[in-house]
């Protein structure tokens, strides 16, 4: 009765997860879509006063060249009248006044009368030639926005690719998604996160794989994730996937801060080589890599190479050594040799090149004592990966070690390497 009583609980709160899940889902795409809408709408108002604005200017310019002729014609042909009004009153007196100063008036009347031409006017344009404005509108464009209106935009209620699976890994996720539509050709995939207690999301990966390790994770702190897809040859979005919450409860891998020849970035999980000289190993914080895990090492850039470089897991830090080609730990160096114990081994794996992910993933094989002549009384099983290439040995260790610092050892300036 108490097992049915659990499985009728359980139930309970995967339906009610389930509901609420579909109330968020809703309350978002109505706030999506009011938002789009009323940007749309605001655009599209926008547009149509520009437009306004440039019609209303090209009728201004139209009207100021084409009057401006009829002003000027205007003009001469007013000054035409008013010559004539004056040379008129000019005549009436000469005519008003005495034998002398008669004689005197119309002779300067008569001077000026010839050099007017008062019987010249300006060409004046035919009433067929003058402009006649008037607005050209096409109404089929109501039509045309109409019918763009009511196809724009959908609600889909089944996006076409999930999160399938959130790996904790120290200070990151790793996140897997699959399609769910197998009629649904994906092009490329956008990954989002953000932190439960954020409104918003932000992008973090857009590409064709279909999982991405999300880093700069806070340590026991819930994010929420969600990815879209882009159809093959579409330029739209699928709607988001169901969001999915995960945190890291591993403490993120930190380099040791204040080591000479070494600049790390603020969270410490990237190390650049420096101009300065170096005095060793660059160790791990702290012995934070655990056995059953993987360990990461992305080289960001990279220097000029020495077979004394080496990239690592040891045992324990040991000052004094300039490389992690010595006893108690393993490596590979940047030209690809692989160390163990500091005895190079047969098997090699690709040079070290910019953007390289070599992987240590080591396991514990026997406890306590062996019964051979090799020395040690702890075994180490270990896989290293790089340039998708592997290389497995036993790895021999004098007590049991719980867990295990990593280092590099650069012996140029410009490698830089990222740890997670």
């Amino acid at each position: 009765m108490l097992q049915i009583m659990g499985l009728q609980r359980v139930g309970h709160d995967l339906v009610t997860e389930q509901q609420q899940n579909i109330k968020e889902s809703a309350s978002q795409t109505r706030d999506v879509l009011k938002q789009h809408f009323n940007d749309l709408k605001g655009t599209l108002a926008k547009l149509l006063d520009e437009r306004l604005v440039t019609l209303l200017q090209e009728v201004d310019t139209i009207e100021q060249e084409t009057i401006k002729p009829l002003d000027d014609c205007q003009k001469l042909i007013e000054h035409g009248v008013n010559t004539a009004e004056d040379l008129v009153q000019e005549g009436e007196l000469a005519i008003r006044g005495g034998i002398g100063e008669q004689n005197e008036k119309l002779w300067s009347f008569t001077k000026k009368a010839s050099h007017i031409q008062l019987d010249s006017l300006p060409e004046v344009p035919l009433l067929v030639d003058v402009p006649c404005l008037s607005a050209q509108l096409d109404d089929s464009i109501l039509n045309i926005v109409k019918d763009h209106i009511f196809k724009h935009g959908t609600v889909a209620s089944r996006p076409p690719v999930q999160i399938e699976e959130l790996i904790e890994k120290p200070g990151g996720i790793i996140v897997r998604w699959c399609k769910v539509d197998d009629d649904f050709t994906a092009q490329d995939y956008r990954l989002q996160f953000r932190k439960c207690t954020s409104n918003h999301f932000e992008d973090v990966y857009v590409g064709s794989e279909t999982e991405f390790i999300v880093l700069h994770i806070d340590p026991n702190v819930d994010y929420q994730f969600r990815v879209c897809a882009r159809g093959d040859g579409r330029q739209e979005w699928s709607p988001w996937s169901v969001p999915q919450i995960g945190h890291s409860t591993l403490v993120p891998h930190e380099w040791t801060a204040g080591f000479e020849g070494y600049s790390l970035s603020s969270r410490r999980n990237i190390a650049l080589r420096n101009d300065a000289e170096s005095s060793g190993v660059l160790y791990s914080s702290a012995p934070t890599y655990f056995c059953g895990q993987t360990l990461t090492f992305r080289v960001e850039t990279v220097g000029q190479p020495d077979r004394r470089d080496s990239i690592g897991v040891c045992a324990e830090k040991q000052n004094g050594y300039d490389s992690l080609q010595r006893d108690q730990a393993v490596c590979i160096s940047t030209n690809g040799a692989v160390f163990v114990n500091g005895k190079e081994m047969t098997n090699q794996l690709p040079a070290v090149t910019s953007g390289s992910t070599v992987t240590f993933d080591v396991e514990a094989v026997t406890l306590g004592s062996t019964n051979n002549n090799e020395g040690g009384n702890f075994k180490l099983r270990v896989t290293i990966s790089s340039n998708n290439r592997e290389v497995v040995f036993d790895w021999l260790l004098d007590q049991s070690c719980g867990s295990l610092y990593f280092g590099c050892s650069f012996f140029y300036p410009g490698w830089k390497v990222l740890v997670f």
